[in-house]
């Protein structure tokens, strides 16, 4: 596939997935007390109001153009830790919910590729749509695996950082949160000169996404657009 078809098949996977994760954050402040996602209408599942013009759409496509290393993200939900019933609880908890729901997702998507492929041999006339919908969800689980374990990274402001905090001495807390404010450039210096230690990072994510081929390879459908 040439560079616009395969933007055309990740592209949705990975506005749904970055949705899906700062949903989840904002589902998870609100159950935790916090009202101001809501308050914001950013608990919503409509993509325009994630979508950062930047972040989410201008970078992404201009490193890979650039063929550097892809980054980008979706608008951060906006969240007030103070509101919280239980603070330390709270922000643990709305920290990893973005990350628990992609590896969700990720899981689902093993058993919606066999669905897809029972269903293609079934209806060999709908082939084509749908061997592309299992390249979608072939997509999804590598997608949602990186996604969690990139949040993952102990680098603020990531999600891990709001839990990696929590096992540091207080003093040291303050100091370690203080990144945050080069946080961004930190992590383009990782993915750009520390990719072997970026890989390792995600060895569980390919380790897992390698054990979901090995459960859903017998019921792919053959490339139709081949014949």
């Amino acid at each position: 596939m040439d560079f616009a078809q395969q933007l055309a098949l990740v592209a949705p996977v990975l506005l749904f997935s970055m949705v899906a994760h700062e949903y989840a954050h904002g589902y998870a402040a609100f159950r935790q007390g916090d009202m101001t996602a809501y308050q914001l209408g950013r608990l919503t599942w409509n993509p325009a109001k994630h979508i950062d013009p930047f972040m989410t759409i201008i970078l992404p496509v201009m490193l890979a153009f650039l063929g550097g290393p892809i980054f980008g993200g979706a608008k951060p939900v906006p969240v007030n830790p103070r509101n919280y019933r239980h603070y330390r609880q709270g922000d643990i908890i709305v920290s990893l919910a973005g990350v628990t729901v992609n590896v969700l997702i990720a899981f689902a998507c093993v058993p919606l590729i066999m669905g897809v492929g029972l269903l293609g041999q079934q209806f060999p006339g709908a082939a084509r749509p749908l061997f592309v919908l299992q390249l979608m969800l072939n997509q999804g689980i590598i997608i949602n695996l990186v996604l969690a374990a990139f949040n993952l990274i102990p680098i603020p402001p990531l999600d891990g950082s709001h839990v990696f905090k929590y096992l540091l001495p207080p003093r040291w807390s303050l100091q370690y949160q203080r990144i945050g404010a080069v946080g961004f450039l930190l992590l383009f210096a990782l993915l750009s000169f520390g990719r072997p230690l970026v890989n390792l990072w995600m060895t569980p994510a390919f380790a897992l996404n390698s054990l979901a081929q090995r459960v859903y390879i017998p019921y792919l459908l053959p490339n139709p657009f081949d014949a």
